[in-house]
């Protein structure tokens, strides 16, 4: 991943934060360039910014120097709350000028920079204590930042609970207005580390997790599912429940879960789905391998039957024999080193810096459901036998979308995150997307999938643009939960009957290989599509048809152009 450029902006020194980030030997690099701090809003109406615009920005203030109003009232003087909140939208109107010029913003919420001496008693007493005004000055920060879709708010309160009891440290705010220990700084780079790999599509996906002491207490195989430790008036059981509460909120955000035990799958199963106190549930969990096979295999297995790649995945057990297995043979897999004491395993999980993602879609709620009724279809096509048959029973639907406001976050999401069918892996934030559709000469569409088992969301992604006579493909992918159900050749179906109702004259696909979209290149070159100017530059003759797949419904057809010819009905 290649190293990225960010720009520092304070009214205190960040000179601690900016080394620490610039030295953090976790993925994205990145190189700092700092503002002089003084007045922020003065340094964001005129950035420092050189010929090459900064990858992104932390604007990190005082509310102190923001809102001199509320400085005097914390200082126990006259002031306002409207006067305060209005130095508020002040800033807020600077940062969103800026973020004009910065395709990426970072603004931690405000906390002082040193300890208040005001009244503890009356400090949440309205109108005018002090830690009332700064929670309301935080809240109108919120609600007035996210009205910008490329800046994110911060929790601030998170970094400095990571410094324990003493987050500040006023030795170096009078030698070097520096506010906060490094601890602080510490935990803010580990979290804006783990944002940027988000947004470019570092997340992990897929939890795999062991069983015995480690999403219960106990061998299940050996004091069966009634004695296990799991929730009720005990505290390794609460806490073995408290981090299955935790996982199954994961799911909520599109993180799937699957298990690797080795146990006997019967009596493993029996116990999730009859202990009363198990929150997660046979439906929770994508997959599994519990059997008594080396887990390193299993977890190759697994990951494959759910077409994913082992950079998606987090390896969870409390055996150190079994953690140093996977690291050593499968060195792609994330393996944290997991507590000895199970009533910490919930912080554990807390603590983990990678699924950060910037947004959260109908998909991801969904996602595990999907992959349950994944499970159903290919047990379908293990009762039919016949590929084509299973096809059809299937009765696949694929609908065709504008992308719009309605969707653009979820193509957003399969341009950042998907890897295996990906024409040209292409990664682009809110801004460069929504910029390059608004091209006079350039489309994009959403696919969304669905059949008689089950509902995959939107899952396709197909961006054109015109170049003289010829529809180039810009982004052509495809989600790895619906490959191989003819929703690829449907794509390139809509991608040429574009083309042909635009009168143009032919469609040209660049395939652009990286290290995981082999995939795409293999179907590719089965689909037909004549090869020119090397191995990896497919051409289509505009004049030709490409069929829609006789399994396939597609009854829509917005991806035509608006002036174009007729063509072939559409099978509903």
């Amino acid at each position: 991943m290649q190293q990225l450029s960010a720009l520092l902006v304070s009214d205190f020194n960040l000179g601690n934060f900016s080394r620490y980030l610039e030295q953090d030997s976790d993925v994205p690099a990145v190189a700092c360039q700092s503002a002089p701090f003084g007045p922020v809003i003065s340094a964001l109406l005129n950035p420092l910014i050189d010929e090459r615009r900064p990858d992104f920005a932390v604007i990190w203030s005082s509310p102190e120097h923001v809102s001199p109003t509320y400085a005097r009232c914390r200082d126990n003087r006259d002031g306002d709350l409207d006067t305060i909140l209005a130095e508020v939208d002040a800033f807020c109107a600077a940062v969103t000028k800026f973020c004009l010029d910065v395709d990426l913003v970072f603004v931690p919420s405000w906390v002082p920079v040193l300890e208040t001496s005001g009244s503890f008693l009356l400090g949440m007493r309205a109108p005018l204590g002090a830690s009332r005004l700064l929670l309301e000055m935080n809240v109108r920060l919120a609600r007035n930042l996210e009205k910008t879709s490329n800046v994110y708010l911060l929790d601030v309160t998170r970094w400095m609970g990571s410094a324990h009891d003493r987050p500040r440290n006023p030795k170096l705010w009078y030698l070097a207005k520096v506010p906060f220990a490094n601890e602080v700084f510490l935990a803010a780079v580990r979290d804006i580390k783990s944002c940027l790999r988000g947004f470019r599509g570092g997340a992990r996906k897929l939890i795999l997790l062991d069983l015995d002491d480690t999403l219960w207490g106990g061998l299940v195989g050996d004091i069966g599912w009634e004695k296990l430790r799991l929730g009720g008036h005990d505290p390794a059981g609460e806490a073995y429940a408290d981090l299955q509460r935790a996982l199954r909120a994961m799911t909520q955000r599109g993180i799937l879960l699957g298990i690797i035990s080795k146990n006997e799958s019967a009596i493993a199963l029996e116990a999730i789905d009859r202990h009363p106190e198990m929150v997660l549930k046979q439906q929770d969990f994508a997959g599994w391998r519990i059997n008594r096979e080396d887990k390193a295999r299993n977890i190759v297995e697994l990951v494959h039957e759910l077409n994913l790649g082992l950079d998606a995945v987090v390896f969870i057990d409390d055996s150190p024999v079994e953690r140093a297995r996977v690291r050593e043979a499968l060195p792609e897999v994330f393996v944290p080193e997991w507590p000895a004491d199970c009533m910490l395993y919930p912080r554990a999980l807390a603590e983990l810096k990678c699924f950060e993602t910037p947004a959260a879609t109908a998909e991801d709620t969904m996602r595990t459901r999907m992959y349950v009724s994944e499970r159903s279809r290919a047990a379908l096509l293990d009762r039919i036998g016949s590929v084509d048959a299973w096809l059809k029973s299937l009765e696949i639907r694929v609908d065709v979308e504008e992308v719009g406001a309605g969707n653009a976050d979820r193509a957003l999401q399969l341009l950042n995150r998907t890897n295996q069918m990906n024409l040209a892996t292409r990664r682009l934030n809110e801004m460069e997307f929504k910029d390059w559709r608004a091209g006079r000469t350039r489309r994009s569409w959403c696919f969304r999938v669905s059949d008689r088992l089950g509902d995959s969301g939107i899952t396709g992604l197909l961006s054109i643009e015109h170049v003289d006579e010829v529809a180039e493909i810009r982004d052509w992918l495809l989600s790895c939960r619906v490959m191989g159900r003819k929703v690829e050749e449907t794509m390139l179906h809509a991608a040429i009957d574009y083309a042909r109702s635009a009168g143009l004259r032919e469609v040209r696909a660049k395939y652009e290989p990286t290290a995981k979209n082999a995939p795409c290149l293999a179907f590719l070159q089965r689909a037909g599509f004549p090869v020119r100017d090397g191995e990896h530059t497919f051409v289509w003759n505009a004049e030709r048809e490409y069929p829609l797949p006789e399994a396939v419904a597609c009854p829509n057809a917005v991806w035509r152009a608006a002036d174009g010819r007729a063509g072939r009905d559409r099978r509903t």
